[in-house]
């Protein structure tokens, strides 16, 4: 029960990080590591890796 909940806490400090990071001040590298991730995008000669986390 206290692993299940310390993982919610950490869960939910995460996602107040990354709404703080898109609010007013936006972050603009954030964004940019969100629009990689989500649709593949990339550089011209980057190499994109992607790196499941098998936590869920």
């Amino acid at each position: 029960m206290k692993t299940e909940e310390l993982s919610l806490v950490n869960k939910i400090n995460d996602l107040d990080h990354k709404n703080t990071l898109l609010s007013t001040n936006l972050d603009l590298d954030y964004v940019e590591t969100l629009i990689r991730e989500r649709f593949l995008f990339g550089k011209e000669g980057e190499t994109i890796y992607i790196i499941k986390n098998n936590e869920n």
